[in-house]
């Protein structure tokens, strides 16, 4: 009796252990290779592509993909989108260290039609490996904020974006155009990043562009306060930006 019992619990263990590395597995990220151009870029795509889902495209921050974006992909494959982390810089140009993401991070917000066509680039990746193109939204983080923006400035085809700890400001020679795509911006309180200028601007940007938008302000939050890995960390307000992250995706997206 005994040794039936302690089989039985030993298959039992083992059913478990087998669930448990299927959800896993469920879970990884599929490296992905595309173009811009010559330029090989390589992505990551969530474990249920090619379903005919929503999508989001994920842009990370300065230092290209990070864990913040990869763990945002996997939380967003849970609520039943296909997410997909674009390669801004391109295969051979990650950045080693800080100075290296500014540079580069900054040669993109300079040319800013560069940074759109990446992300097109992107957005063209997501939708062949299985997102409805109609609806698709874009989530990016710091530099990748910035590409929210950016995605938005552009036209790009889109039915909302969400800039999180972004950079607000762009070139003061050009001009504010129509905004069609929602816009749900996440701004920490104390970002010593963007300015109060940057802020009205941006407002300024939206009003006369006649977009949907808001700006949500998360208080006592450095720059990077939605990043576990961050001195800047606030786990309060990042849950928080998180859950309004997946309402203004549900209203957008579903």
């Amino acid at each position: 009796m005994n040794t039936r019992r302690t089989n039985t619990i030993l298959i039992l263990s083992l059913l478990v252990s087998l669930m448990g590395s299927a959800v896993v597995q469920a879970q990884d990220l599929k490296p992905v290779g595309y173009q811009d151009g010559t330029q090989k870029l390589n992505g990551l795509v969530t474990s249920n592509a090619g379903q005919k889902l929503p999508g989001v495209l994920i842009l990370p921050a300065w230092k290209g993909i990070d864990n913040e974006a990869r763990q945002a992909a996997l939380n967003l494959e849970k609520e039943g989108y296909i997410a997909f982390i674009a390669d801004i810089y391109g295969e051979g140009n990650t950045p080693v260290d800080n100075a290296a993401a500014a540079k580069m991070s900054s040669h993109y917000k300079n040319d800013y039609k560069a940074y759109q066509q990446r992300i097109a680039a992107g957005l063209e990746e997501l939708k062949r490996q299985g997102a409805n193109p109609d609806k698709v939204a874009v989530i990016g983080y710091c530099f990748g904020g910035t590409g929210a923006l950016e995605t938005a400035r552009g036209g790009l085809p889109v039915q909302g974006v969400v800039c999180i700890h972004g950079g607000l400001a762009k070139a003061a020679d050009r001009l504010n155009g129509p905004i069609h795509t929602k816009v749900l911006v996440e701004h920490p309180a104390a970002d010593k990043s963007v300015s109060s200028a940057d802020y009205e601007s941006l407002v300024r940007e939206m009003n006369e562009g006649k977009a949907d938008w808001q700006i949500i302000t998360y208080a006592h939050c450095g720059h990077t306060f939605t990043n576990p890995e961050s001195a800047e960390y606030n786990e309060v307000m990042a849950t928080r930006a998180w859950n309004h992250t997946l309402l203004f995706l549900e209203e957008v997206l579903r």
